[in-house]
């Protein structure tokens, strides 16, 4: 028989690494910071957050920044940058949808068929089961989709950078072909210069930019996969050390 856990879910929770950063930080303790564990908080976090950014991208479209942006990078790797963000975000929020419901299977005990929680703690009930091996199906199926996002969201980093490569080839192909320096034509020569570097600072810029964008959505998705392994492992144990009656039955 294993010894009853102590510790409550939400405690357990609190002991991940990003829960304790966040207790820490000054009004922590105003009930903005709970929402993420209202229904579907972290979808309404999401949107909030997406709704920032597409605010901004107006913004910048009223200002004219995007069509100067796609006019001084004739590579169109900042278009494939941005695309790739978008696609990724979007899949952060369904991501972050089928997390919530999870978390509410959870919270709300529910036995229903497709919930991991409700899979782990039935299979662990069962005699003779291998709590390791339903841990690695619980947390692969929690963390395991967010790898391919992590990995393009690496790519947005690596876009930029090969920009950057193409941008300062351009600049020293340039300078290879001056044979001579006409002071009378130097508008027209830094002009045509300052391309290859616009292309480098341009990509550069808007690779790093997604990648720290969508590496927040990714990351706050990571923390809230933990939490709900962390407390689906803490209620599997309480029902090993609860008596008969009180442990959760099947469906």
């Amino acid at each position: 028989m294993v010894t009853p856990c102590a510790a409550s879910p939400a405690s357990q929770r609190h002991r991940m690494l990003g829960a304790l950063l966040v207790r820490r930080l000054p009004g922590s303790a105003h009930p903005m910071f709970n929402i993420e564990r209202a229904d579907q908080g972290l979808f309404l976090l999401w949107l909030a957050f997406m709704g920032l950014l597409g605010f901004a991208a107006l913004l910048l479209w009223q200002a004219g920044a995007w069509h100067r942006l796609i006019e001084a990078d004739p590579t169109r790797l900042t278009v494939v940058i941005v695309l790739l963000f978008v696609g990724c975000s979007g899949w952060a929020g369904h991501r972050a949808w089928v997390l919530g419901r999870q978390r509410l299977a959870l919270d709300k005990a529910r036995r229903s068929a497709g919930s991991w929680s409700s899979e782990f703690l039935q299979g662990t009930a069962q005699p003779g089961a291998d709590r390791a091996s339903w841990l690695l199906v619980l947390g692969e199926r929690a963390h395991g989709a967010h790898e391919m996002a992590w990995w393009l969201n690496g790519i947005q980093l690596k876009l930029g950078l090969l920009g950057k490569v193409i941008g300062f080839s351009i600049l020293a192909l340039q300078l290879g072909q001056m044979d001579s320096f006409d002071p009378s034509q130097s508008a027209q020569l830094l002009k045509s210069l300052t391309g290859g570097l616009g292309i480098a600072l341009l990509t550069t810029v808007t690779g790093l930019t997604g990648n720290i964008l969508l590496g927040l959505q990714l990351m706050r998705l990571d923390r809230f996969a933990d939490a709900l392994v962390a407390d689906t492992l803490a209620l599997s144990l309480q029902s090993d050390g609860a008596p008969d009656g009180d442990r959760p039955t099947g469906p």
